[in-house]
């Protein structure tokens, strides 16, 4: 079983509004169609969801945010989604667009549901799944990451490998000159911000890596502009970018 998340910042030109970036989301479609074992696929927002949820000020604290926010933003996820499922079926894969309300209760997973989908994806279905604006209750909703959703099935699913797939080669030790680093092993690298991404940028997907490592989980992060490293990962177990190591996997 392997975890892909796909970054906002691959699929969608996030200096620009609900703009999907196509020929990238192609390129990782076409790629994916090489990897012979289970996939579950999530991605993340961009310039349609992050957009919408930094317009209507709304964070993944569960508050009483603008029910229209909410909807617009709920609306620009389904969008994003249907944009990348097509591009899947054109490629002659078999997507399964799952909405995250499929597993979710409030702000909890749901284990015996997020169990069913890995069921779905061993029949040879890809469910795809994607960040979200969710309902909480009383009258509050907050914003569900992408990244947070890779560690409630890497905790629950425990996969052989979770992906992430960014706009950059990895992390870097040093944004100036760029020095990779290729595995983690308890830095505290230098973390760049977009400001836009209302969900943490990348200091949340280290934190939410750094969780899935310690359930035994090895996650890699990866340059989704250069899917055949996905590929190389999958396959051969070669790391062109940034691997943070399960803790019980060695």
């Amino acid at each position: 079983m392997i975890l892909i998340k796909l970054g906002g910042s691959i699929i969608t030109n996030k200096e620009k509004p609900l703009t999907p970036r196509k020929k990238v989301i192609e390129n990782i479609a076409k790629k994916l169609k090489k990897i012979n074992e289970p996939i579950i696929v999530v991605h993340g927002g961009g310039s349609y969801g992050h957009y919408w949820s930094v317009k209507y000020d709304m964070h993944t604290k569960p508050k009483k945010y603008d029910m229209h926010g909410v909807a617009i933003v709920k609306n620009s996820m389904i969008d994003l989604n249907k944009i990348i499922v097509d591009v899947f079926v054109k490629n002659k894969l078999n997507p399964y667009s799952l909405p995250p309300t499929d597993f979710m209760t409030g702000n909890k997973p749901i284990s015996k549901k997020i169990k069913e989908i890995e069921k779905i994806a061993k029949a040879g279905l890809i469910p795809v799944t994607y960040g979200d604006a969710l309902w909480y209750g009383e009258k509050k909703t907050y914003i569900l990451s992408g990244d947070k959703i890779m560690t409630h099935l890497s905790k629950i699913l425990k996969p052989r490998l979770s992906i992430f797939a960014l706009n950059e080669d990895g992390l870097y030790s040093d944004l100036k000159t760029k020095e990779l680093i290729q595995e983690l092993k308890g830095e505290n690298p230098t973390i760049s911000e977009n400001k836009m991404d209302v969900t943490g940028g990348m200091t949340r997907k280290v934190e939410e890596a750094s969780k899935i490592a310690k359930f035994g989980v090895s996650v890699f992060f990866v340059n989704g502009n250069k899917p055949e490293r996905i590929v190389k990962a999958v396959k051969n177990r070669k790391y062109e970018g940034t691997l943070f190591r399960g803790k019980r996997n060695g």
